[in-house]
């Protein structure tokens, strides 16, 4: 990706803290070359977990972030009030719209439902034509391994075409992301149907 507009990636991550310390490190890793590369963050806006992790290192290399939130989660207290940009949403829906929205990229780091179901729609949006934008999976030990088998499976079964798989690339370390990001090309999948 090229051009002179600070980059917009969006990162979709886990908000648990009993993680392994080696995805937290990536997530901080992740953060700081964001920062460093002068760009914003736009992601969930948690201060817990990897979210939080990845935003504190994300302002600590001088970078901008933009935290998305629904109202009940705020009022848990979970939000990271030092974002520099904080939306509050009503609904999950509104968040999940609001950082693709802003987003020139997307990134998933490990985590649970949550960040499976975000980097899914996206993929889904990705693959009907809504945006070709670059999507990228932080693979961290391997975390998404059962996932690629999965999509591997559904191809071989012709729930999707092989060509689909063109549509994110699997990075093995935050440096490989801003590798594909820096190299991205953007392409028009073929349409989805058999």
């Amino acid at each position: 990706m090229h051009g002179d507009a600070p980059l917009h990636i969006c990162v979709y991550a886990a908000s648990s803290c009993a993680v392994d310390e080696a995805y937290k490190e990536a997530a901080r890793r992740l953060g700081t070359l964001i920062g460093e590369r002068g760009a914003t963050l736009v992601y969930g806006a948690g201060n817990i977990g990897l979210m939080g992790e990845c935003a504190l290192a994300v302002h600590a290399a001088g970078g901008r972030v933009v935290g998305v939130i629904p109202d009940r989660l705020a009022d848990l207290e979970l939000a990271y009030r030092e974002a520099d940009e904080l939306v509050v949403t009503e609904t999950m829906r509104d968040r999940k719209r609001i950082m693709a929205e802003r987003a020139d990229a997307f990134v998933a780091l490990p985590g649970s439902i949550g960040t499976l179901e975000e980097m899914l729609e996206v993929l889904v949006l990705r693959q009907l034509g809504y945006h070709r934008k670059p999507c990228a999976f932080l693979n961290v030990n391997g975390f998404f391994d059962p996932l690629f088998q999965m999509f591997a499976r559904l191809v071989e079964e012709n729930f999707l075409k092989e060509s689909a798989l063109d549509m994110f690339h699997v990075c093995m370390t935050p440096e490989a992301v801003f590798e594909y990001l820096d190299n991205y090309t953007p392409h028009q999948p073929e349409p989805k149907w058999f």
